[in-house]
């Protein structure tokens, strides 16, 4: 009854004014906060790589196309994904001040979490299926754990997983919030959020754990039989059985132990301590991903060999098209910008304090629109972004450049211009691209201001900017591809100050011609298409505003004259040094310096002398910590 009164609250009475939460993290102490920084930081990087690498020796080598593999290939995705869900959010609280999260998010976490948790459960049991049929059944084992029926088994795992989810988000969406909003741990769990709920939570709570303990214990005991039920039926017929099916099963019982027992501590066992609770909850959904790799290659044989497989492999191919190219050539010379001696110490003096304005200048844009709460906007959120890329551009060529103005051999290996030539076609490709989408911003924020935080919100945003990413990469990958098959085997002069497509080109032992002109006119298309969309869209918005007040056009340009000059800024060069047919050298080298230095330089100068709210937030800054205490 008590049950059914709180629903009817939840459903009659939904009062629910909170609009985010608030995350106590780990820790109140600064300087531990920036040690599980770095420790935290480095062991997502190993839980990424580490899965990554099973999911691609297990999917390109033809020796592990069988159903344990096929079901480990799944296991290696979930344990990624149990652990993007938390890990990110917390190793960026470990920076800020203000730990919060929304109030969609919240409920993200809550329906992942236990939608990948329950997931990997069953698909802990159907490998456990999959070890009994092995060792029991070994003839039958390729008829039993067909493709259609391993596939069938992961579908019913995260089929199980999604109602498990969804059962916890459905109750916790209706729930109403409306006074505390602290959650006591790193991530949004659901025993956490009930309690802060404006209802007598307890004998919610209590329903909602039982459920979740009956999932864990209920695969857990089926995990327990299944491997009781292998040890006694191979016991029975060999006394070296018991031992051979531990050896066989061992890597994935550990697995077992390391997820099931912090899920049950956390779910079943009635006393809650909070250090102990958020211990438990780091190892599930930081060390239990992070472990999975581990444990699956060190002790397993195939595994370890696919890996020496796939390095050979590597190196054959390298080989081969070591041979195939003729690429002799082991590095290139730079020419730079000039041979006079005393002209290289000030361009060094010179191009060093300009690297430094670009990185702080744009450091300060970053810090700036992360820490405060003004500029969480979508403008901002782009601008940000185009900070970060700002920086890739320059560094990717400018530390080469200054370091070169002291040398008097200026040499770059083949891998370092090969290097070069990638990013910065990733980079400019991606930036263009963002560019594109900065002006679609404008145009939402002065012709439809009323639904511009519906049309730009945070998943629109960060989605166009995977686009422009994607594209960039894309873009610099089909010249790396070109460029890498090309063969080298004489001249090695490249009459400029880093590796750039068309200069390299040239160096090739063939007829580059044709092939200069189809890469030159590919990148050309991309900067002219990208140019005159910018062109539409400014376009189209002074003509809209225009047309409703005399001074729209004005206030349009007012509100774009930033973007607009950075646009010119940017483009003008890279159409004139990819499009233009003459090639006039000091020119072109003029206009590279331009759009790889002074672009990146420009920028944050651009925002912040035009920007009142950028000044405004350094302001605010600047007061919150040079100011009286």
């Amino acid at each position: 009854v008590t049950s059914e009164d709180s629903l009817s609250a939840m459903d009659g009475n939904n009062q629910s004014v909170v609009s985010e939460f608030i995350l106590c993290g780990l820790t109140n102490s600064k300087n531990l906060q920036v040690i599980l920084f770095v420790m935290f930081f480095i062991l997502y990087l190993l839980i990424v790589s580490g899965n990554i690498v099973i999911l691609v020796l297990i999917t390109t080598d033809p020796h592990l196309h069988s159903p344990m593999y096929f079901l480990l290939a799944n296991l290696s995705f979930i344990d990624m994904c149990l652990s993007t869900n938390t890990t990110p959010k917390m190793i960026s609280d470990f920076l800020r001040e203000h730990k919060t999260i929304s109030f969609a998010g919240c409920m993200f976490q809550v329906f992942f979490s236990h939608c990948i948790a329950g997931g990997e459960m069953v698909l802990l049991v159907v490998m456990a299926y999959d070890r009994y049929v092995a060792i029991c059944k070994p003839l039958h084992y390729f008829t039993i754990m067909n493709l259609k029926r391993c596939t069938g088994l992961v579908l019913i795992s995260w089929t199980t997983g999604f109602i498990h989810g969804m059962s916890y988000l459905a109750v916790v969406v209706q729930m109403p919030f409306c006074g505390p909003k602290e959650v006591d741990s790193f991530f949004c769990d659901m025993p956490l959020v009930i309690k802060l709920a404006c209802m007598d939570y307890h004998h919610l709570n209590t329903l909602m754990n039982a459920e979740c303990g009956v999932v864990a214990v209920t695969c857990f005991t089926l995990l327990l039989i299944s491997y009781t039920y292998i040890l006694i039926s191979v016991g029975q017929n060999s006394k070296s059985g018991a031992s051979k099916a531990l050896s066989t099963c061992s890597a994935h019982i550990t697995v077992v132990m390391i997820f099931f027992l912090p899920c049950i501590f956390i779910y079943v066992w009635p006393l809650s301590i909070t250090w102990l609770d958020k211990f438990l909850a780091v190892f599930y959904s930081v060390f239990t991903p992070l472990l999975n790799p581990a444990i699956y290659t060190l002790r397993n044989k195939e595994i370890k060999n696919a890996m020496k497989r796939y390095l050979v492999t590597s190196e054959n191919s390298l080989s081969a098209m070591d041979g195939n190219n003729q690429s002799v050539v082991s590095e290139f010379i730079l020419c730079g910008l000039t041979n006079s001696k005393n002209l290289q110490i000030i361009l060094f003096v010179i191009f060093f304090i300009l690297y430094l304005l670009i990185v702080s200048g744009n450091t300060v844009i970053l810090v700036l629109i992360t820490t405060d709460p003004h500029l969480h906007s979508p403008m901002y959120f782009l601008l940000a972004n185009l900070s970060f890329i700002d920086m890739c551009l320059s560094s990717n060529i400018t530390p080469k450049m200054i370091s070169d103005f002291l040398r008097e051999h200026k040499t770059i290996s083949f891998a370092g211009c090969l290097s070069q030539i990638f990013f910065s076609h990733c980079i400019a490709g991606g930036e263009m691209m963002l560019l594109v989408v900065m002006a679609y911003d404008r145009y939402v924020a002065i012709c439809k201001p009323l639904h511009y935080f519906t049309i730009m919100n945070l998943k629109r945003c960060t989605g166009l900017v995977l686009i422009s990413w994607t594209t960039g990469f894309i873009h610099g990958m089909s010249y790396l591809v070109v460029v890498e098959q090309l063969p080298f085997c004489g001249p090695k002069e490249i009459d400029s100050f880093f590796c750039d497509m068309p200069l390299v080109i040239k160096l090739a032992c063939m007829d580059y011609h044709h092939l200069n002109t189809l890469m030159n006119a590919e990148c050309g298309v991309v900067v002219v298409s990208c140019f005159t969309l910018l062109l539409i869209s400014y376009t189209y918005i002074l003509i809209s505003v225009g047309q409703n007040s005399k001074s729209g056009s004005s206030k349009a340009l007012s509100t774009c004259s930033a973007h607009i000059t950075v646009v010119m800024i940017f483009f003008v060069p890279c159409i004139f040094i990819y499009v233009w047919p003459l090639s006039i050298t000091w020119f072109d080298k003029f206009l590279a310096v331009f759009y790889s230095i002074f672009t990146p330089l420009l920028n944050p100068t651009i925002y912040t002398l035009r920007n009142k709210e950028i000044k405004n937030a350094m302001k605010r800054f600047i007061d919150k910590f040079l100011g009286p205490k």
